[in-house]
């Protein structure tokens, strides 16, 4: 069933244009406008170019969803297929099912509002072409992530989104901003040689890069020990990506250094590629490679479930001078725990449930680091002490639709049922409950225990986080001392404009959320609730997709 019958023809050139704008609009962006365009501030020429750019590719996604064919997920859509590199058999080949259908909408959608919340809220830094550019730049290496299938063209795009989010924290981000970026290119970069040579060995020891075929041949073709090598060089730089404990350690920097847009991007788009990684190349080409790792796989997940949780609670208790954005940080480390387990099950329950906490993820911390951005601005800093202080933040009293907002983002990121994070973790439990055939079930139910625990942790500091922000007593003519300011000297330049100005001490109310907020915000509040109320919708497309997957290319 389509929804519009759209021609293939029609639906190839949607994919390859949702692929290949961004990029031209990036090499756009650098060019002088024409004589029309520049207007009268030509930064703002330059940002609307932006939003055009990333909202036409959008357009482009969501006509790209309405012409799919909803009743056979499972198969590959939107094809491409043009040889490119003949002499290692490297091609051109794109397509999307049901498993990369919903990430190439969050990213699309992500990007969108990133540019339009720029629009408004520029972050401090050099010139707004480059930051235009390197979004843009960014967005097509990730789209073009999901969509390729052959890969040498799936590494080259994976690694096509280092550079410009190094740039993004190290030339707009805030304090210890040098530091993060370079911790996180080399980690990244480190993964990625590692993730390139056991894509060689598979190339090379099956004679194609094709995915497609690779998954249909379902490792047939290579021998136990070439998988076993193949998963784990390919998942260690999957696993830095995604991010893995222990090599974790370089999120949480890039996360506190980031400007808002730059965390929205890597929480919500960057670390869905690792794990994506995992279920279209692993999971179907080296089946018995991931058979062996599984349950360590597993037992690494439920580790930095448990691992952010209470990294998470020791930042949000009092005294720690713990920072907002840390802490989300943290807890992606946590969530995504449970997307890694999921996909460890190697069933279609733990599968599925991986994929639904993918974009369940991708909605709630992207609309959480929005907020916690839009707290940093109002009041000049990230840190929980200096915001639950004797003069409280008190969002409740002095911004009451952020302060709602961002209670609603916190429960629906500790699970809260009928919101999207519920799901994902109960079908990755329910997975673990039951793993596939060969793995050990005692060792995985007792994953299932310490990832249900890990649960209630989150609870725990999410509501510490919603009592010491949100709550607290509104104290008229109140206003941050500069003693309590002082040490977040070197968070970065101060905000400029209304939304970004401290309350002054005869102006105790906060703005509330302004008019661009609102537009970029709403929309990520309301799929939330969507995929918890309706569920339907995106297992309605995974579903078929994993259950070929894990059958080796079979229906």
């Amino acid at each position: 069933m389509t929804v519009i019958d759209i021609s293939a023809s029609v639906m190839q050139f949607l994919l390859a244009f949702v692929v290949v704008a961004p990029l031209l609009g990036a090499v756009a962006a650098l060019l002088p406008a024409p004589p029309g365009l520049k207007g009268k501030n030509p930064d703002q020429a330059v940002l609307r170019h932006g939003v055009t750019v990333t909202g036409a590719v959008l357009i482009a996604t969501i006509v790209l969803a309405v012409g799919f064919d909803h009743d056979h997920p499972a198969t590959m859509q939107a094809t491409t297929d043009i040889s490119w590199i003949p002499a290692l058999d490297v091609r051109i080949h794109l397509g999307i099912d049901g498993i990369s259908l919903p990430l190439l909408l969050l990213t699309a959608l992500l990007t969108f509002l990133c540019a339009l919340y720029s629009y408004f809220k520029l972050p401090a830094g050099p010139s707004p072409k480059a930051f235009v550019a390197l979004v843009l730049v960014l967005e097509s290496g990730t789209l073009a992530t999901f969509a390729v299938l052959d890969l040498l063209l799936f590494f080259l795009a994976f690694e096509m989104v280092l550079i410009p989010m190094y740039f993004l924290i190290a030339r707009w981000g805030g304090g210890q901003r040098q530091a993060a970026a370079w911790k996180f290119i080399l980690y990244t970069l480190l993964g990625s040689v590692v993730m390139l040579l056991g894509i060689l060995l598979i190339g090379l020891k099956s004679g194609t890069f094709d995915m497609v075929a690779l998954a249909t041949d379902n490792g047939r073709g290579l021998t136990t020990s070439v998988q076993v090598i193949a998963v784990l060089a390919i998942g260690l730089g999957l696993a830095v990506k995604t991010p893995m404990w222990p090599l974790h350690s370089w999120l949480p920097d890039a996360h506190t250094a980031a400007p808002t847009v730059g965390s929205v991007l890597l929480a919500g788009v960057l670390l869905k590629m690792g794990t994506y990684g995992f279920v279209r190349i692993l999971l179907p080409i080296a089946p018995d490679g991931m058979r062996t790792f599984a349950p360590y796989l597993a037992a690494f997940a439920v580790v930095g479930i448990v691992y952010g949780s209470l990294a998470c609670l020791a930042l949000a208790r009092t005294g720690a001078k713990g920072d907002l954005k840390r802490l989300i940080a943290y807890s992606s480390v946590g969530h995504m725990g449970f997307v890694l387990l999921g996909i460890a099950t190697m069933t279609p329950t733990g599968v599925n449930g991986a994929l639904f906490a993918n974009i369940a993820h991708g909605l709630i911390t992207g609309l959480l680091f929005f907020l916690v951005g839009a707290i940093k601005d109002r009041y000049g800093t990230a840190d929980l002490d200096t915001l639950a202080g004797a003069t409280g933040a008190a969002l409740y009293g002095r911004a009451p639709r952020l302060g709602a907002l961002l209670a609603f983002a916190a429960v629906a990121s500790l699970g809260l049922p009928g919101l999207a994070g519920f799901w994902g973790e109960m079908l990755t439990l329910f997975g673990a409950y039951s793993p596939a055939e060969g793995l050990s079930r005692p060792a995985f139910r007792t994953f299932m225990a310490i990832g249900a625990f890990g649960t209630l942790l989150t609870a725990a500091y999410m509501l510490i986080v919603v009592r010491r922000v949100c709550m607290g007593e509104h104290t008229p003519h109140s206003r941050l001392s500069p003693d309590d300011r002082a040490p977040h000297a070197a968070d970065g330049p101060e905000p400029s404009g209304a939304a970004g100005a401290r309350p002054a001490a005869t102006t105790p109310q906060l703005a509330d959320i302004q008019t661009y907020e609102a537009a970029a915000w709403t929309p990520l509040a309301a799929l939330t609730v969507l995929a918890g109320l309706w569920p339907a919708v995106l297992l309605g497309l995974t579903d078929p997709a994993v259950q070929k997957l894990l059958a080796g290319g079979k229906s």
